[in-house]
């Protein structure tokens, strides 16, 4: 087995540092933000981003040894298919059960 180049290096270091932060991001806007429709945000955007990113970085570094399964392929598609529909999902319950978070009605003309 040979060594990763310097540039595969710096690709997956950058990856899972970008990851990282995203997934930073994600989770104080959680913590952070006042209502549930803005807290929703938080993680269905930028962690999303995050765990997508440092996914492909697994993908790369275990493509490279010669140990890649595509599980982490698998991974990221589900996680990337899940979160939105989750999310929509959370969004029409809050709708339903709390009239404050439905869009304003537009006037007829």
């Amino acid at each position: 087995m040979s060594p990763m180049p310097m540039w595969l290096d710096v690709l997956v270091a950058a990856l899972l540092v970008s990851g990282a932060l995203f997934a930073l991001v994600g989770s104080f806007g959680l913590a952070k933000l006042s209502d549930f429709l803005k807290r929703l945000h938080g993680p269905t955007k930028a962690s999303t981003l995050g765990i997508g990113l440092s996914l492909i970085a697994s993908m790369i570094w275990f493509a490279w040894h010669g140990a890649w399964t595509g599980r982490e392929l698998l991974i990221t598609l589900f996680v990337f298919i899940t979160a939105p529909v989750s999310a929509h999902l959370l969004v029409k319950a809050a709708i339903r059960s709390d009239a404050r978070c439905a869009p304003p009605q537009k006037p007829k003309a």
